[in-house]
């Protein structure tokens, strides 16, 4: 019986594991406003700036002003955007995603080549230099 339960418990639980969230998407028939003017402050290292944009709230648009979020390595940041699809506003919101770390254009999983100096990591006698790139 004890077995039993406990084997109940763990397959229950196994609905309650959080997965990584995709992009929220919203749909609406309202478009946004125009965007506001907003003044872009200067470049912040290990930061990628999020511009204002609209969102949907408690049944309006809502503004959200810009700002600053930290830097995921090896992802690159996707803005909010609107888009009108069949007469419905469509907003996803910003996210993370798997991206180009030395932005080379080559993606991470075939990247060969870590510091960025042009020479294979095979071929390179220090392919993790940290002074390079």
């Amino acid at each position: 019986m004890k077995k039993l339960l406990i084997a109940t418990l763990v397959a229950g639980s196994m609905g309650t594991i959080t997965l990584p969230a995709a992009a929220e998407v919203i749909v609406v028939r309202q478009g946004p406003p125009a965007l506001r003017a907003e003044r872009v402050p200067e470049a912040r290292r290990g930061h990628t700036w999020v511009p204002g944009h609209w969102e949907w709230k408690r049944n309006k648009h809502t503004w959200v002003r810009g700002t600053w979020v930290r830097d995921r390595r090896g992802y690159v940041y996707h803005q909010p955007t609107w888009a009108e699809r069949d007469g419905r506003w469509v907003m996803t919101r910003g996210n993370w995603a798997r991206g180009d770390r030395d932005r080379d254009g080559v993606p991470n999983r075939m990247d060969r080549d870590k510091d960025g100096d042009g020479v294979r990591n095979s071929q390179d006698s220090r392919p993790n230099n940290p002074n390079r790139n």
